[in-house]
């Protein structure tokens, strides 16, 4: 899987710090539960089981860690090296970290709802949280094109991000322990709300209370006509027909600025961006 990006944006392909301190947090745990730490006790002590999790708390984050072999560990650590770095960069590492626990939390607490209708297995992986960082790529570079190797498709990450969900529901669907994967579509859904959230957060404070149109007040002027005296009222002036913006386009322009920073525009959205800031400008003097 490599990543297509137009030469205006911002994306950078080295690994950034906190993608590559999970990555390689998620190898060592994985290599010394295979070599030293072998007793199956170990790992049930970090997996995440819905009927223990109330017991054991720290499992809605240390599952995270523990994969169930190199297959497992290489999708999520291929998905966090092509995701992860852009989106570290706009969010910064901080948030970025709170984000990926945040997605991976989400997983979790899905599968433990997903517990009170159908028996699930325990959870192991960070299929949930990378998921979650997939769809923050999307929501930041919703046209990016991906190519898939070997096979020679490419699809926008949006397309991406909605054929992981749908292997997943495939391999729900056909796997005995098939619900394991519907959790993991919890962190998924966590991204998902996270983002439209904070959209609306942010058109919420954006908005202006809408101006109520004032007619003037004139005083009647005393006019004589022959003998008799009658007012006249001046003509009111007919306010110039205004351009409309287009405010869904400015909406979604400003929810992308919100989320992930002005740096996350495109080239065509920047110069959009200016334009209404010219026609705002002008409008007010």
């Amino acid at each position: 899987m490599s990543m297509n990006r137009p030469e205006s944006s911002p994306l950078q392909a080295h690994l950034t710090p906190w993608v590559g301190r999970i990555m390689l947090v998620n190898a060592v745990v994985v290599v010394l539960l295979q070599t030293v730490f072998t007793a199956p006790l170990f790992t049930e002590l970090l997996r995440f089981a819905p009927d223990q999790a109330l017991a054991r708390p720290w499992t809605f984050v240390s599952y995270l860690f523990v994969h169930g072999g190199v297959l497992h560990l290489g999708g999520n650590l291929l998905l966090l090296f092509v995701f992860g770095p852009p989106v570290e960069l706009r969010m910064g590492g901080r948030a970025f970290v709170l984000y990926y626990l945040y997605c991976g939390l989400g997983a979790a607490v899905f599968t433990l709802g997903l517990a009170s209708f159908l028996p699930v297995p325990p959870l192991l992986g960070a299929s949930g949280a990378a998921f979650g960082t997939a769809i923050a790529f999307a929501f930041a570079q919703p046209d990016a094109t991906t190519t898939l190797l070997p096979l020679p498709l490419r699809v926008s990450a949006r397309s991406l991000v909605a054929l992981l969900a749908g292997v997943n529901l495939v391999l729900a669907l056909w796997f005995n322990e098939g619900a394991a994967h519907l959790g993991y579509l919890g962190g998924l859904a966590a991204g998902y709300v996270f983002f439209r959230i904070q959209g609306l957060v942010g058109r919420r404070q954006r908005e202006e209370p809408k101006s109520i149109a004032r007619r003037p007040v004139m005083a009647p002027i005393p006019v004589r006509q022959g003998s008799a005296v009658t007012d006249v009222r001046p003509a009111l002036a007919r306010p110039e027909p205004r351009e409309e913006y287009p405010a869904d386009e400015v909406d979604r322009v400003l929810d992308k600025i919100s989320a992930f920073g002005i740096q996350s525009l495109t080239a065509d959205e920047r110069r959009f961006l200016d334009e209404v800031s010219k026609r705002k400008r002008k409008d007010l003097h």
